[in-house]
């Protein structure tokens, strides 16, 4: 019995810790995850700048176009009476009006963009975005030169190709 005293608390203690090291052998091992921290760049201020004006340029040049599809024909419609004779000298007059007036907002929309192709030229951190904008000018003007023709309908299609430039470029542009 003496031995029994000694050997069942030894007994009882073993068992207790046998079952703990049990529970602990069954979880498993978390690893620990290595976080990356990526530092995202900012483009140069001018980039940014040029990102904005090219955006404004767009919206701008976009909201024109469309506003310019039912003008366009309606003024190719009143010249092609005017030529017939059908419309009274009044009418003719305020035609041709209308008709400078729509050449004017043509070359209002070519003069920034003009500017806008001049920096992408002359700044060097924007020079890699160049072949986006390049040729803006040139387009701006077969749209003007198409308008003084009489062909306003026709001066939609320089404009929208002016317009895909812009896209282009923002494209390229970083955000």
């Amino acid at each position: 019995m003496k031995n029994l005293r000694f050997i069942l608390p030894i007994f009882v203690f073993t068992a207790l810790f046998a079952t703990s090291v049990d529970a602990q052998a069954s979880r498993p091992r978390k690893t620990k995850v290595k976080r990356t921290t990526t530092t995202k760049t900012i483009p140069p201020l001018d980039v940014r700048a040029a990102r904005e004006k090219v955006n404004i340029q767009l919206t701008d040049l976009s909201v024109f176009i469309d506003k310019l599809g039912l003008v366009a024909q309606n003024l190719e419609t009143a010249d092609r009476d005017a030529k017939a004779g059908k419309l009274s000298k009044k009418t003719v007059a305020s035609l041709e009006a209308n008709k400078s007036r729509l050449v004017e907002a043509i070359r209002n929309h070519k003069a920034p963009l003009v500017g806008l192709e001049t920096e992408f030229r002359t700044k060097i951190v924007l020079q890699k975005y160049l072949p986006g904008i390049k040729g803006i000018s040139d387009v701006m003007i077969d749209a003007e030169d198409l308008a003084l023709a009489g062909k306003f309908v026709a001066s939609k299609d320089p404009l929208r190709r002016a317009a895909q430039k812009l896209i282009d470029t923002l494209a390229l542009l970083p955000k």
